[in-house]
């Protein structure tokens, strides 16, 4: 049998396609920005504490997360270590007691601090979310965090609403918030990590059910350091019934803007531009 062979020509040309797809692809993988890292802790959430699981009530809000972030959900204590790599840090209704037989939920501790406010001072992003009453909110620990970035959860409430936030509103002005029941953020004047309100409770627009009102902030926001840092008064905005509108508590809030709100919140925190 005679074997074929291929004129020099040929192998040489063959030889370019090959070593230009090859580039041609390394150059699209190099060109594909990489996705922001977000890690919701679970650590200050007391064992059996079946409120905002991601496998559970923040399920659906995990999910849509992925397609944006790399979200990693972990239990383990605050350190360099475990927040290396790591974009943006969520922590939603800190326990304040044990859950039944449990052992007690790991409360903020002053080497925690330490390592979160040099995450954030280093350019990281922290979101913290509050909550209503009744729902083992742990804050006087956590507001020792919070208050390095001049803001604290105070013991004051609102009750569900539907807030359409002003035009002018930084990153969500024109958006509409189904706020479902928490407390209020208390911001420190002149402080050196600028926070500031980003949401205010609108008083002109009244609760859907209950008769708590409170003046004040919402949700605020600063930037200590190269880092950015957001408390949020409500945990319950961003749980599946929420998303999906059919409600909590017996009140739904119908045409909210929630997931688009905390996407532009994840990724301002995150310091990246929206896809």
């Amino acid at each position: 049998m005679k074997h074929l062979l291929a004129p020099a020509g040929t192998l040489l040309l063959s030889a370019i396609l090959v070593a230009g797809l090859g580039s041609d692809a390394l150059a699209s993988e190099q060109a594909a920005p990489k996705r922001p890292v977000l890690l919701y802790t679970r650590y200050f959430n007391a064992l059996g504490e079946n409120r905002y699981l991601p496998e559970g009530t923040f399920k659906d809000v995990i999910e849509r997360l992925r397609a944006e972030f790399d979200v990693s959900v972990r239990r383990n204590p605050m350190s360099d270590e475990e927040l290396a790599g790591v974009n943006v840090v969520l922590i939603a209704n800190p326990s304040d007691k044990p859950v039944g037989s449990n052992p007690p939920p790991a409360h903020i501790t002053s080497q925690d601090i330490e390592v979160l406010e040099r995450f954030v001072q280093k350019g990281g992003g922290l979101i913290v979310m509050g909550n209503q009453e009744n729902h083992n909110l742990e804050i006087e620990d956590m507001n020792k965090l919070l208050l390095r970035f001049g803001m604290q959860f105070t013991n004051l409430y609102t009750d569900v609403k539907k807030l359409v936030l002003p035009p002018e509103t930084p990153m969500l002005g024109g958006l509409r918030w189904g706020y479902y029941t928490g407390n209020l953020a208390l911001i420190t004047p002149d402080h050196p990590a600028h926070p500031r309100p980003l949401i205010l409770n609108d008083l002109a627009q009244k609760p859907l059910k209950g008769t708590r009102d409170t003046p004040g902030a919402l949700l605020a926001i600063a930037e200590p350091g190269a880092g950015h840092v957001a408390v949020v008064t409500d945990s319950g905005w961003i749980t599946n019934d929420a998303l999906s509108e059919k409600g909590i508590g017996g009140v739904a809030v119908k045409g909210q803007d929630n997931w688009e709100i905390f996407r532009r919140l994840a990724h301002w925190a995150a310091q990246r531009r929206e896809p």
